[in-house]
């Protein structure tokens, strides 16, 4: 069963999450979280799959999974987007995901992750069916 909660609980989980890890991985899912926003302020935050920080606009634009020695941002439609600052890492085989593993200590480049981001958002905007146009067909 798919279990969503409003967009106010998404954001209190998101931020119980990061007190919670109390450590690199805590620290980098905030400013991930932050770098976010920065890109696309309309941005919604929902928490999915039993503890999974997504950001949607439009559709699931990336997640922040976070595990043992890697924070991870898998975009849900990454193999489409271009890449030229060689931002994913993780992930390269699939027909639809990327990711991108971000390490301790690793730096971000902030800028290139911000375009990736509304990269992301334009192609969800993109791929958004179109509402259908009454007929203007009559019926005699």
């Amino acid at each position: 069963m798919k279990r969503t909660f409003p967009v106010e609980s998404a954001s209190a989980f998101i931020n119980e999450k990061i007190k919670e890890l109390g450590d690199w991985r805590g620290k980098m899912l905030a400013k991930v979280r932050e770098i976010i926003h920065d890109a696309d302020p309309e941005i919604v935050e929902e928490w999915k799959w039993m503890g999974t920080p997504i950001w949607s606009h439009d559709g699931i634009v990336c997640t922040g999974e976070t595990y043992k020695k890697v924070v991870k941002m898998t975009f849900a439609k990454g193999a489409a987007l271009k890449d030229p600052s060689g931002l994913f890492n993780s992930s390269l085989d699939g027909n639809v995901r990327r990711a991108i593993d971000i390490h301790e200590g690793d730096k971000i480049d902030e800028a290139a992750l911000k375009d990736l981001i509304r990269a992301a958002v334009a192609l969800n905007l993109k791929s958004k069916p179109k509402p259908r146009r009454a007929s203007s067909k009559r019926a005699d």
